[in-house]
Formats: structure tokens, sequence, C-alpha cells
């Protein structure tokens, strides 16, 4: 279990993270909802350790992640971050081999490449393995990205933004490609997202930032309601429920 207490980040006099103490569950996909400067992506940065905090502690089944070796935590957590561009040119099997870097440190044993190998199918991209990430379609190399942290083989996957530049059909597969991670090898996916519809139909967890601070948590059947998604969005959101997923549209 991910656990944040009290947690603080500011940029200059300003809280963009305030206070923020929160247990993410195990197993399944939790989503963090919000609008635009709530402190989602921010949050997401200081638990995985890729930017300090100046007050509170984050601990991953009970490692304080500020000072667990990188090498313990890599093997516990990873992340892929909303802005994943490369500027070397790799093949597909280059860059998802960067995910086994915690257990190789660049030298490849058998196992890795095991692993390597398992990823590339996971995500479909046999055909592509030896494609340059240049030559690949957004979505193509969206998955890409995935299979390499799939391959660090964490219990915790954290992404922020997944869906960025991705059509309705990608965004759709990288979904359920999140579900069947949780279910078939016991994951625990923590995502950003915008689309409160995604997160209705995928998540087991909601959590909906705004201003910096957790101001609901629960089920989607708890979050995804007219009264808790105005409280969050500032607007009228009306709700539906469609085949047993509830779904949401604008109005004014």
């Amino acid at each position: 279990m991910i656990i944040t207490s009290g947690i603080k980040k500011y940029y200059g006099e300003t809280a963009v993270v305030d206070d923020v103490s929160i247990e993410l569950p195990a197993r399944g996909i939790t989503s963090i909802i919000g609008p635009n400067g709530a402190g989602k992506s921010t949050m997401l940065s200081i638990v995985s350790r890729l930017l300090g905090m100046d007050a509170g502690s984050v601990t991953v089944d009970g490692l304080d992640v500020s000072n667990t070796p990188s090498d313990v935590l890599a093997r516990r957590l990873s992340i892929l971050r909303q802005d994943n561009h490369m500027t070397a040119r790799l093949t597909v099997a280059d860059l998802v081999a960067f995910g086994r870097y915690p257990y190789s440190k660049g030298r490849l044993t058998i196992e890795d490449k095991a692993h390597i190998d398992q990823s590339i199918a996971y995500l479909n991209l046999d055909d592509l393995r030896d494609r340059f990430l240049d030559e690949l379609s957004g979505g193509q190399r969206q998955r890409a990205f995935v299979a390499m942290v799939l391959c660090q083989d964490t219990d915790y996957v954290l992404l922020d933004e997944p869906l960025n530049n991705l059509d309705m059909k990608h965004a759709m597969g990288m979904m359920k490609l999140m579900q069947r991670a949780c279910h078939e090898l016991g994951k625990t996916v923590v995502l950003v997202l915008h689309d409160i519809n995604f997160a209705s139909w995928y998540s087991d967890y909601i959590i909906a930032m705004k201003n910096g601070r957790v101001i609901r948590h629960g089920t989607k059947n708890d979050i995804i309601t007219p009264e808790a998604l105005k409280d969050i969005y500032d607007m009228d959101i009306n709700v539906h429920e469609i085949g047993g997923h509830r779904v949401s549209l604008f109005y004014d």
C-alpha cells in the first residue's frame, strides 16, 4: 500500500500540494482526477521520488521513499512520466530493456531478456520490436513506453496522463491493458486522468484533487455523482448509468 502523510510542495509561496494524506489501495486501478492545476501530477511525482517534498512523508509497503536506496525502490515502484520523449534513436526492444536496469545495471542476463520478450509480447509489439521509436505512431510509441514500465516488474505502476495524445480507440486499449495487468499480473496501477468517463469505466478507486488538496476519494460510485463532480469541477455535470457504469455529460 502507498501511504502519503501530510505531504506539501510549494512553488514560491503557492502550495501546489497542500497537506495531502491518503492511502492508495493495493491491487487494481486508482485514478487521480481533478481540474488543471489541482496538483495531480505533482503528487504523483512526489510519490515516485521524482520530485522532493517540502513536508510530510510517503511510504510504499512501509518503505520511506525519502531514504530507501534507489535500486530497492525501483524494484517496488515504477513511473511513466507525461513527458516521456527520447532524444536517442532507439528501437522498441532497446527502450523496453531500460526497464531491467534496476536489476541488470546495464548487463542483461538471460532472465532480463526473458522479461523483455514477455513485456513486448504482452503489449503486442512483437512485429515492432526492431522498429525505431520515431517510426511508430503515437499509440504504438505509448505502448512501447508502457512495456518498458511493465518490464521493470514492480508491484506499483504509476502513469502520469497516459492517455494524452491518444485517440479514443487507443485510449480505450490502454485502459483495458492496465486492467489486464492488474488482474493477470497482480499490479497496482495509479494514474492521472483528465477524462472522467475513462476514470469511471475502468477504475476501482478514484481520488479527486482540487487546489492542491484531496477533496474526495472512494469508489467510482462514490465519486461519479452530479454532487461530487460539481464539487470537484465547479460546474453541473449530468451522470447516466450504462451497462452498470456511470458516464457523464457536461452542460451549462
